[in-house]
């Protein structure tokens, strides 16, 4: 019976969930600015405008292509549908998918659901794409999932649920860190919040919108770590075979930022 009030919290498995993610978080900060984690930002960026196009297809309009920009921004081009779905869908959407990822890389059944379903979602983009980086950005990820895939099942190199757990903690972080780029820091006016507050009725501005957005995509972060919380998950003790990965990542890091 899942343990809402946490009560005797933390066992080993639900401190080693905390601590894969921490460290995960302390690795992707380090690595920020580097181009290691460009391909990571860039998939976060991909999730960002598939949500724009899911938006758009349940709301009955049709998706007439997606772009992804080697500077991290992207387009979806869509026609019909309820816009003022499709906007906030590309932020909120995306950490969405990173609360997802993160619950799904608990189990393996569900992390091998998780990546199926972000297999197919790379193959119905990959014949939608308008540019070539996007095009690239889905092939690579094609093959990187599929080679993870296929070590996790036939070898003793059982990582793929850590992959996972790495895109979803990416994916929301960079999530909360674009809507603060976008809206907050330095309000880029072409941006889906700015657009939402011309069409919406409430006397709320592209910054106000950036904010309310920002606490749900943090929201989201935090309500993936205390439902992993709850559900008691076991965690291999696969990435403390790692720490010589990790070790190199963190260096290689910072001999690139200075």
């Amino acid at each position: 019976m899942p343990n809402w009030e946490l009560k005797n919290c933390c066992d080993h498995d639900q401190v080693a969930f905390i601590v894969t993610i921490g460290v995960f978080t302390f690795v992707i900060l380090a690595l920020w600015r580097t181009v290691l984690l460009t391909p990571f930002k860039l998939i976060t960026v991909f999730l960002h405008e598939t949500s724009h196009a899911l938006a758009c297809k349940l709301t009955c309009g049709d998706v007439e292509g997606i772009q992804v920009h080697a500077n991290e921004g992207g387009v979806t081009q869509t026609r019909g549908g309820i816009y003022w779905i499709i906007l906030p869908a590309g932020y909120l959407g995306s950490s969405f998918w990173g609360m997802v990822f993160i619950l799904a890389s608990t189990n393996l059944i569900t992390t091998r659901i998780a990546a199926g379903c972000f297999l197919l979602a790379l193959v119905v983009v990959l014949f939608v794409a308008k540019n070539w980086l996007l095009r690239g950005l889905c092939i690579g990820f094609i093959v990187f999932i599929a080679i993870i895939w296929l070590l996790q099942e036939t070898t003793k190199v059982h990582i793929l649920r850590y992959v996972i757990l790495f895109i979803g903690v990416m994916n929301s972080l960079f999530s909360v860190y674009d809507i603060y780029d976008d809206l907050i820091s330095r309000r880029v006016h072409s941006s889906d919040a700015e657009k939402f507050a011309e069409i919406c009725p409430c006397p709320c501005n592209g910054v106000a919108w950036g904010v309310i957005w920002g606490l749900i995509s943090f929201t989201f972060l935090c309500g993936s770590i205390y439902l992993g919380l709850v559900l008691s998950i076991r965690l291999d003790s696969d990435l403390l075979r790692f720490p010589g990965f990790i070790y190199i990542l963190i260096c290689s890091g910072f001999i690139d930022s200075c």
